[in-house]
């Protein structure tokens, strides 16, 4: 018996509770214990043996192999016989364990034969023989080791060589926009296709003796790799036009792993969607991408191999990496199907199986043995909702078929039967009354290192001690199942558990005073690190490499025994719930901070203008200035309790670094220093600043604030030194804004000062007429009609006009004159699920840059890149996700080599390097001139659609000269401009008014500033171009309709949304563009199929005349939208699973 046994639990609570006496199978934890002797050979040794095995067989068939031309008949049939010999199995070894093919890729079948048998001379028929022996014979192996060998219809699982970038999702990261939607859907498997075309797996499990080994593949890093090479591949050139390359930040509400020792500390944490692979030495991150949802949990195996990570979110993923290579070697795309990801995961001490808990209001515990590319879990168990909801699991380290996962109120002890995939469970309710005492809610558990226990950590302070009662191992499901009951109640301590784990013959507990005490198996402290002063604990991680004896050179602290020996304990890693990561070599008590980064949401950062520099604010308060070319954290600031940074910006020569915060105070702070260069902080907002700029002069600073103000600060010169004061402020809009935007005017080298707001308008106000306490408004103007705005820039000065760019929400781009703010263009911008949320112009530093300029932009989950200038071709734009919970900010570097994306509430900063070749590349790829263009109408060039737009293009031209004109034809390549909105509206685009008058001044001033001519007529291939970027992206759909009913109606008794029609006849004659009488009656009669010519659409006459229009008779008492868009506008409503219904193009009911 080991000491653990030998002395079972004996401490109770101190109050005194009744201790309960443990029973013991003596039989039972012999077996346990011999189990526990037998050596457990690691993957990496065993794959060696393998090699050398393999190496072996090599020598032995070259002689073989070097026959000659003559003799290579029989040499052939000798090599088959003895291959057929050696993957020949005896039942009896097969039945001793499960069998592992040491990692053998599956692949095609010829190809694993071509892989596997020796290389001859003979010819094809012989060859096609020992083919087929081969194939045979592997067959009959893999049926005899219960593995299925895929047929030729399906393609198993991929060679790793095919994933050999490490990310996931790199194929993926930049496509068209009319493709994106078929971003996600091309990783669901086709109709009568097998999923197992898109995983991929290495079986690693032990090999015995006589075992069949299958040839590995000798290019493949996985199979081939028995160290970390990580950070010694050399770097390949990047092939996308964004490419992260940093990570700042990390989840602190996950673990931080200790992965590597001795001459490397190699951390791995979890940032956004990406686990991150950190070289404390080397100052080196690898990332592992391919989450397309934030990361949610992680584990690592015992042998710090293989690392699992989950995310929780929309088509979440679960996916299993080889940390030597970085490789994804197996992705489980359905895991969690009808719910929302997984929220705890767990992997067993030998790397075979893997266990998860799902994120779902009826949480799913399941099993999966990865190594064998199952698509679904071994067994699955349904929690009821009494249990709590579970969010901690792991696997007992010596029985990898029990595991323990708990809730705050309730614990659960699983154990899974293999033989029958079943997975049973126990959870006994523990109550106040069980024990007497309070007994708190649970952080986590463990199993007691005696094998007859688990113990519960909680947030008094105290260790539940649950008895494990097992049935013998020989004994069948049904004579009886596994349970726990609760022992004793274990007071260790005053401060709560926050985490509970085993190490070596201890077990550890770190608490919220940031203590970390060591324990043994009767739970009598043996030591403790108090002194560190750190806040609450949220991970222990050791080093895989046990702690060295002690020496006469050796610094251990000593123990708490009587005897005060040296305790000698692993090394570790410590995480926080500040976000600050620590080492602490135990030799000498040495505590080293690795990472100390903000520990709530980051919503500020801007770079240096002219250097490397880039601040990072978070809502913790803290300021912290990088270099992010050398990674280097340079200094910080950590502002007073309450103060949360919302906005950061330096100013045009990069000497002052404006921060708002979001209780409404602005500060303006050295650059290099974070000094404040003003006596107080300006206080005049009690709302989170959230804009700030400065002019090109450095002269003017203005914010603008949650409660839709504009303030504006002036520099003034007293007793020979530049101060900061006061101007004025306005609350200037209705609703949030947008942007605030400093530029010059054309006329004079004066700053001009303009606000954009959600509520429409573009503001600029006068600073010349501005004084203390009053901000004079010079201009207002209204942006869009339906939409709202996102943001707005000064757009580059690639032609001789100047032009605002504004973003709406429609994903349109508009270009307004700069001074008559008319708008000149409107553009179809990015789409990528969400509209613009930011926009920037990449820098340049040359004049030849200056005549090709390119934007960065974010939206709600991703950062893209686009050629200018904006065209609508689809093909200039890039998107990648870069924080699936929501994008808050975005810097660029004063060179243009890198972009810079805030997550927000995932507390992290990311760099993306910027590669405008490869953007290039997929432009070129797309088509030059319409040819990019026609692949977003149905069909094509050569479809339906286009044939009817140039049907009605040229019957246009023959309208506009009169239908019964007896007059010569001229046939034109234009039409009028007075026909466009004809056209369509004929094609099922229906523009308002003001859009038509912005489609006619866009084609009449489109050569204005070159020519000085005014343009009235258009060709087609320009007429497409205002058609798709005009048009509504995805059509007319009913969710727009329905909202305006929403709006303007009422909820009847049936609970719908209507109008009474009197009211519906009086919105149409006055809100709005709104109608004459004669022209609503002719459009009902139209409508309504009592014009059948059209309404003044034709010169014949009409055989209903509008006044004889009886509404009373045509039209119901309530109008619903469903009814207006079918009955009314005669469109057909195509549900659609997927998204909102989307209504037809032109069904009339004529």
């Amino acid at each position: 018996m080991s000491d653990a046994e030998e002395n079972p639990l004996g401490e109770t609570e101190e109050d005194g509770e009744t201790e309960m006496e443990e029973e013991e199978d003596p039989n039972y934890y012999a077996e346990v214990e011999s189990m526990q002797q037998e050596p457990n050979e690691d993957d990496t040794v065993a794959w060696r043996d393998s090699q050398e095995e393999g190496e072996e067989k090599e020598r032995k068939e070259e002689p073989v192999r070097e026959e000659t031309v003559d003799r290579a008949g029989a040499a052939q049939e000798e090599v088959a016989a003895e291959v057929q010999e050696e993957t020949t199995v005896k039942p009896q070894d097969v039945t001793e364990t499960v069998v592992s093919l040491k990692r053998l890729t599956l692949t095609d079948p010829q190809s694993v034969m071509s892989e596997t048998s020796p290389k001859t001379h003979g010819g094809g028929e012989s060859k096609h023989s020992l083919l087929s022996e081969l194939s045979s014979s592997l067959s009959s192996q893999l049926e005899l080791l219960d593995l299925e060998l895929p047929s030729s219809k399906e393609q198993p699982m991929s060679s790793p060589e095919s994933q050999s970038s490490g990310e996931l999702g790199d194929d993926t990261d930049h496509v068209p926009q009319d493709e994106l939607g078929q971003e996600r859907r091309d990783l669901e498997p086709e109709k009568g296709e097998t999923r197992q075309e898109k995983r991929v797996s290495y079986l690693t499990e032990e090999k015995k003796e006589g075992q069949p080994e299958a040839d590995i593949p000798k290019d493949s890093l996985v199979s081939t790799t028995t160290e970390d090479i990580l950070f010694q591949k050399a770097e390949s050139a990047s092939v996308c036009p964004l490419t992260m390359t940093w990570s700042f930040g990390w989840n602190s509400s996950l673990p931080v792993y200790y992965i590597r020792d001795a001459n490397q500390r190699v951390l791995l944490y979890a940032s956004a969607h990406t686990a991150v692979i950190y070289d404390v030495f080397k100052n080196s991150q690898h990332h592992l991408q391919g989450h397309p949802n934030v990361i949610s949990c992680f584990c690592i195996s015992e042998d710090r191999r293989w690392i699992a990570t989950a995310d929780k979110g929309p088509n979440c993923l679960i996916i299993i990496w080889d940390s030597f290579t970085g490789i994804p070697v197996h992705t489980m795309f359905d895991s969690c199907p009808e719910g929302n990801g997984i929220r705890a995961i767990a992997i067993s001490r030998d790397a075979k199986y893997l266990a998860t808990i799902s994120d779902a209001e009826i949480q799913k515990v399941s099993i999966w043995r990865w190594t064998l590319a199952v698509e679904t879990p071994a067994c699955t168990l349904d929690l009821p909702k009494e249990y709590g909801f579970q969010n901690y699991l792991t696997f007992n380290p010596t029985n990898n078929k029990e595991l323990v996962s708990n809730s705050k109120t309730q614990a659960i002890y699983y154990l899974w039967y293999e033989e029958g995939d079943i997975l049973t469970h126990s959870a006994p309710l523990l109550t106040e009354k069980t024990f007497n005492k309070l007994v708190g809610k649970f952080s986590q558990s463990v199993f007691h290192l005696n094998l007859t226990q688990m113990l519960s950590a909680t947030m008094e302070g105290k260790l539940v001690v649950w008895d494990v009662d097992r049935p013998p191992p020989s004994a069948p499901t049904s004579v009886g199942l596994p349970y726990i009951r609760p022992c004793k109640l274990v007071h260790l301590q005053k401060e709560s558990i926050t985490v509970l784990t085993t190490v070596d013959s201890y077990i550890v507990t770190g608490d919220a005073k940031g203590h970390i005490k060591f324990y043994d198996h009767t739970l009598s402290i043996i030591h403790w690190y108090s002194h560190f002063k750190l806040s609450s604990i949220r991970s222990l991680s050791f080093s895989k490499t046990p702690a060295t004896p002690p020496t006469e050179n050796s610094n251990y602290p000593p123990d708490c025994t009587l005897k005060g020996d040296p305790f000698v304990i692993r090394n570790l890693v410590i995480g926080t719930s500040d976000a600050t990561v620590y080492h602490l070599t135990t030799d000498g008590t040495k505590l080293e901070k690795l990472l100390v980064e903000p520990k709530d949401a980051i919503c500020a950062i801007s770079c240096h203008p002219y250097q490397p520099l880039i601040a990072i604010g978070s809502f913790c308060g803290m300021i912290k200035v990088w270099d992010y070319e050398r990674k280097k954290y340079l200094f910080s600031r950590v502002f007073e309790k309450g103060l949360g940074v919302q906005s950061l910006t330096y100013n045009p020569e990069g000497a002052l670094l404006g921060a708002g915060f979001t209780e409404g105070t602005v500060y303006i702070l050295d650059a290099m220093s974070l000094e404040n260069q003003i006596p107080e902080p300006f206080k005049y907002s009690t709302t989170s600043v959230t804009h700030i700029s400065f002019s090109h002069d450095s002269q003017y600073m203005a914010t603008a604030d949650v409660s839709f103000t504009v303030a504006v600060y002036k520099v003034k010169v007293k007793r020979g030194q530049r101060v900061w004061e006061y101007l004025a402020r306005l609350r200037s809009h209705r609703k949030s804004i947008r942007s605030l935007l400093f530029g010059v005017h054309l006329d004079s080298s004066e700053p001009r000062l303009l606000s954009l707001g959600r509520d429409r308008l573009l503001i600029e106000y006068s600073l010349l007429k501005s004084y203390r306490d009053h901000l004079e408004v010079l201009d207002i103007h209204r942006t869009d009609q339906g939409s709202y705005p996102t943001f707005m820039i000064w757009y580059p000065p690639l032609i001789k006009e100047r032009f605002l760019l504004i973003s709406n929400s429609s994903y349109k781009v508009k270009l307004f004159n700069s001074t008559t703010k008319m708008c000149r263009k409107t553009l179809l911008g990015p789409v990528y699920g969400s509209p613009i949320e930011q926009i920037q112009i990449l820098p340049v530093k040359t004049t030849v840059e200056l005549q090709k300029r390119y934007l960065v932009f974010i939206n709600t989950d991703k950062v893209g890149l686009q050629i200018l200038p904006i065209d609508g071709n689809p093909h200039k734009t890039s998107a990648i996700i870069c924080h699936p919970n929501g994008v808050a900010g975005l810097a660029l570097a004063y060179d243009g080599h890198y972009a810079f994306t805030a997550g927000g509430p995932d507390r992290s900063v990311l760099q993306w390097e910027i590669n405008l070749s490869a953007l290039e590349a997929a432009v070129s790829l797309g088509g030059e001139d319409l040819t990019p263009f026609y692949a977003l109408v149905s069909g094509g060039r050569e479809g339906k659609f286009y044939r009817e737009l140039e049907d009605y293009f040229y019957y246009s031209q023959l309208r506009s000269q009169g239908i019964n004109t007896m007059e010569t034809r001229k046939v034109s390549e234009h039409i009028c401009l007075s026909e466009l909105p004809f056209v369509m509206r004929a094609i099922g685009f229906y523009p308002s008014e003001e859009k038509i008058e912005d489609m006619f001044n866009e084609i009449r001033f489109s050569e204005y500033v070159d020519t000085g001519e005014i343009i009235d007529k258009i060709n087609l291939p320009d007429f497409l171009k205002i058609y798709l970027n005009h048009r509504p992206p995805f059509g007319n759909t009913m969710r727009n309709i329905q909202k305006s009913f929403d709006i303007l109606g009422y909820t009847n008794s049936k609970g719908e949304k209507v109008i009474q029609r009197e009211d519906f006849l009086k919105l149409l004659l006055t809100k709005g563009e709104h109608m004459t009488e004669e022209e609503m009656s002719d459009c009902f009669a139209s409508l309504l199929g009592l014009n059948p010519e059209g309404w003044k659409s034709e010169p014949a006459a009409s055989s209903v005349k509008g006044s004889e229009v009886c509404y009373e008779e045509e039209l119901p008492d309530e109008i619903t939208a469903e009814i207006f868009a079918t009955e009314i506008l005669g469109f057909t409503i195509s549900p659609d699973s997927r998204q909102d219904p989307t209504v037809s193009e032109v069904v009339r009911n004529v």
